[in-house]
């Protein structure tokens, strides 16, 4: 009986844990997707300014929609410059869920580190739209 109570307790330990840690996404769950081996991907490769994403500018895929990867060795958090998306903090290794971005792209930045700025070109392809505020 005893070794039964243990090993409950020990499985609700776990289950309360693993809810703890979350997915990387902390923003406005309006707007997530499920990711399709399309999803194209921006990877954030370091605190380089405009270098700081690959590509930039990136691509929407189907409806807008992008993934972040952190592929640095630091925590980033990816903000549309009009605050419309927030990926959350990305921990090293970590990717946002399928974020889904305005029909026209967008610009953002990284808001721990605001150096590092990006663009997304909407799906339909052309340039992403022009970079006002202080983030460009």
């Amino acid at each position: 009986m005893r070794s039964q109570i243990v090993a409950r307790g020990g499985f609700l330990s776990l289950v309360l844990a693993c809810s703890a840690c979350g997915g990387g996404y902390g923003g406005d769950p309006s707007g997530v997707t499920s990711p399709t081996a399309a999803t194209p991907t921006i990877n954030i490769v370091g605190d380089r300014g405009a270098q700081s994403f690959s590509p930039n500018p990136g691509s929407g895929g189907q409806d807008n929609v992008v993934i972040w990867r952190n592929n640095d060795s630091v925590t980033h958090r990816i903000v549309l410059n009009d605050s419309a998306v927030d990926t959350g903090d990305l921990a090293p290794g970590a990717s946002s869920r399928a974020i889904q971005l305005p029909a026209g792209g967008g610009n953002y930045h990284c808001s721990i580190h605001p150096g590092m700025v990006g663009a997304v070109r909407p799906s339909g392809g052309g340039a992403p739209p022009p970079c006002t505020g202080v983030y460009c």
